[in-house]
């Protein structure tokens, strides 16, 4: 992410559209630093958004 404005903006999108727990976002954003993957992938990767959400954050991303 260019900035922490725009990762906050991911994270509320990430809550407050696909309704993902804070328990979930923080595990996968510490498994994407000790892995130095993308968030959005860590989540689909660990089941936590499906392949339709994971097309609505890369939507998202694309749109901001």
């Amino acid at each position: 992410m260019p900035d922490r404005s725009h990762y906050r903006k991911l994270l509320e999108f990430l809550k407050d559209d696909l309704k993902l727990s804070s328990e979930s976002l923080v595990m996968a954003e510490r498994s994407a630093k000790d892995n130095r993957g993308p968030l959005p992938m860590i989540l689909w990767q660990y089941g936590l958004v499906t392949i339709e959400q994971l097309d609505k954050i890369y939507d998202y991303l694309e749109k901001t």
